[in-house]
């Protein structure tokens, strides 16, 4: 396990995470009614609903068929202070870990920032965004 000191960022949040559902509305209707989320955005251009669940964002993507389970999450998002693409790429590249190019920006619980992809051991998908808000 290497040591924290050696990243070239720090973890601050989990910023979001993305389900795939069969039913948007039904599923905007469960996780506002049932468990308090409020509607931050929608864009319907992706088929996309950002919820606000406190100060994370929990984001509902149209999935063609709906997905089973185990198959319905299509990444999470952790927040990350400082950004210095650089050394971020520096560091994932040293440790063998390759990124779905490219850094963009794109919108998260703290708006929108510029942000990678990259898979775990397992192939889940992982997002590191910069931290918008000061600590």
């Amino acid at each position: 396990m290497s040591d924290e000191a050696d990243a070239p960022f720090h973890l601050r949040a989990l910023d979001h995470l993305v389900l795939r559902v069969a039913d948007i509305e039904r599923s905007i209707n469960f996780y506002c009614d049932v468990i308090g989320c409020t509607v931050d955005r929608r864009r319907p251009e992706y088929d996309l609903v950002h919820l606000r669940a406190g100060t994370a964002m929990l984001d509902l993507v149209r999935h063609e068929g709906g997905a089973s389970a185990g198959d319905n999450v299509d990444h999470f998002c952790l927040q990350i202070a400082p950004f210095d693409e650089a050394a971020l790429l520096a560091h994932l590249a040293q440790r063998g870990v390759r990124t779905e190019p490219p850094i963009a920006q794109r919108y998260g619980a703290q708006g929108t920032g510029r942000s990678l992809y990259l898979r775990d051991p397992d192939g889940n998908r992982v997002e590191l965004k910069e931290a918008l808000q000061a600590e």
